[in-house]
């Protein structure tokens, strides 16, 4: 066997080791290394759509409560307006009161302002009747009868002649 055979086998073996090498690296791929690179994939895969569901529901949740805020400053508004609406009208009821209650108080002591006048002229009417009298009956005591009976003649001129 020449040397040229043991070349060409030594090459030869190369190659063959060299293919054997290859479908070993290939069946290893495939039976080994190819599942777990596909797991691994697969759960990065489903690591992303979860990812994307929890980007999606957090979506959700800021629109809706989004939505929830519109609504408490909307009913904040609302109540805002309805208060201030509330207190126009008491405050119209409170000084309609208080006007009517001024005006009764103002009729009252109107009332009693005519009644205090009244009892002020009826006693001064009785004061001036009790000084008139005592007046009489003092300058009735100093006059005499013929001067008495002069006074009454002139008093009483139609009932002397009838």
């Amino acid at each position: 066997m020449s040397d040229t055979f043991y070349d060409s086998l030594a090459i030869w073996s190369q190659v063959v080791a060299s293919f054997v090498f290859i479908a070993v690296l290939i069946y290893l791929w495939q039976r080994y290394i190819r599942p777990g690179v596909i797991a691994a994939q697969a759960r990065k895969n489903g690591e992303l759509v979860e990812a994307e569901r929890r980007r999606d529901a957090s979506k959700a949740a800021l629109e809706a409560a989004n939505e929830e805020l519109e609504a408490a400053h909307d009913d904040a508004r609302k109540i805002a307006a309805r208060a201030e609406r509330d207190a126009a009208a008491l405050r119209d009821r409170l000084i309609a009161a208080a006007r009517a209650e001024g005006r009764h108080a103002v009729q009252n002591a109107q009332g009693e302002l005519e009644r205090a006048r009244i009892a002020a002229r009826e006693q001064l009417r009785t004061e001036m009747l009790e000084k008139a009298m005592a007046i009489a009956r003092d300058a009735a005591g100093r006059l005499d009868a013929a001067t008495n009976g002069r006074l009454v003649e002139e008093a009483l001129p139609a009932e002397a002649e009838a």
